[in-house]
């Protein structure tokens, strides 16, 4: 398995991968069979099993900065997309609605059977399929190659990604591809070359694709047609409060795993269920590997959630989590129900009709985040660089960058 689905193991392949982890910036490149020069925790840090305070607080506790900084900066590319697409939702709403109007294409159901004609692309599709996961330059590669030259539209790749890969989450997934197609920052768009994949494919593995490296010979960027920068349209939401009301449960979701880290984790609640979003997974024709896969991490949740709280936990990962909630919430005679908030995507999506279904029966949603999500937003005003320069100055606090204090007192100082 590429990456484990509870907490206890991701967090001991974070630390297993400690001792390589000071290579990372020379190694990470290299497309090799089984990914060993990267960490392969993007699915539990996507669905946060484990957080990215959690993985850098590891890194800093072994290496001084300098020699982790490469591998840091990358567990926050993740958390810079999210904070962008917050403040920019409409850029995830046009995206959907484009999907829409793309319809289906038969050159796309090809490639996404391995039937592309390209023996690089289609060992691709065949290791995301069977996988759920593709090393990062190979992702690169394929969105390139199904952009720049096979010409398709940018948003169905993205769907098909989204659809198979266990760290698939809308803002990371959605705004690379926009930038390979140059969508996301103006002027730029990434082509796939030959002699990039020559020098970083593993010698096995090029020698086997050697038939589809003509395709990448002489790259030409389909250029958009237009482009317009997105506008900051949604302010940030206030921190609130995290001390329950009376008769408030404990909504666990798919998009943070580990709310005992957070700050609403220190509460009480008589009550806690874990759901899937199992609408979201019918609608986007989630395959049984990723299904699989954040079935048992809901499973992982349901089973902390019970030793945490000490208090009666549902796990519902079969039927659709707004009429579970609902009927979870009314047998427990709950006045309030608290989560902490999804990001931008499809779970986000449906907030509006969970809070209809609960208003009508009585009771109230409190969404909460994290101080650290809330205090990281701001700074995704522009381009990573930017976010990354007065981010990393919060991340090395003593002189020889060897120890981080905890989650509150290194993100509750944050200077916006």
């Amino acid at each position: 398995m590429i990456c484990p689905s509870t907490r206890t193991a991701a967090l001991g392949q974070l630390e297993a991968f400690l001792p390589i982890a000071g290579l990372y910036a020379r190694d990470r490149n290299q497309v090799k069979i089984g990914h060993s020069a990267v960490t392969r925790l993007s699915p539990a840090i996507r669905h946060r099993l484990v957080t990215e305070t959690e993985v850098v607080s590891e890194l800093l506790g072994a290496y001084p900065f300098s020699r982790v900084e490469k591998l840091i900066q990358e567990v926050y590319w993740r958390r810079y997309w999210k904070s962008w697409l917050a403040l920019r939702p409409e850029v995830w709403a046009d995206y959907l609605k484009d999907l829409a109007e793309a319809g289906n294409d038969s050159a796309v159901t090809r490639i996404e059977k391995a039937q592309s004609g390209n023996a690089v692309i289609d060992h691709f599709v065949n290791e995301l399929v069977s996988t759920g996961y593709l090393h990062n330059h190979a992702r690169m590669w394929f969105a390139a190659w199904w952009v720049h030259e096979a010409r398709l539209p940018w948003q169905a790749g993205a769907a098909f990604f989204y659809r198979h890969l266990l760290d698939g989450d809308p803002a990371s997934n959605t705004l690379s591809w926009r930038w390979v197609a140059g969508l996301q920052t103006p002027g730029k768009t990434y082509l796939a070359r030959r002699s990039n994949l020559e020098k970083y494919l593993d010698p096995t593995l090029l020698a086997s694709l050697a038939d589809g490296l003509e395709a990448f010979e002489n790259p030409r960027a389909c250029v958009p047609t237009a482009f317009s920068k997105a506008p900051i349209t949604h302010p940030s939401w206030p921190l609130m409060d995290t001390t329950p009301p009376p008769a408030t449960g404990l909504w666990i979701h798919e998009e943070d795993l580990s709310v005992e880290t957070s700050l609403i984790g220190l509460q009480i609640y008589p009550a806690a269920i874990v759901t899937a979003d199992t609408s979201t997974w019918d609608h986007y024709q989630f395959p049984v590997v990723k299904k699989k896969w954040i079935s048992a991490a809901l499973q992982d949740a349901a089973s902390r959630a019970a030793q945490h709280w000490h208090s009666p936990t549902t796990l519902e990962i079969q039927q659709p989590y707004i009429e579970s909630l609902v009927r979870w919430a009314t047998a427990n005679r709950l006045r309030f129900v608290t989560a902490l908030r999804p990001d931008v995507g499809p779970l986000n999506d449906s907030l509006p009709a969970l809070q209809s279904a609960l208003d009508q029966a009585g009771v109230g949603l409190i969404l909460h985040e994290r101080p650290e999500d809330a205090q990281l937003r701001p700074l995704a005003s522009g381009g990573f660089f930017s976010f990354w320069e007065r981010l990393q100055k919060k991340l090395v606090l003593d002189p020889g960058g060897k120890s981080l204090p905890n989650t509150q007192q290194l993100w509750m100082d944050f200077s916006h």
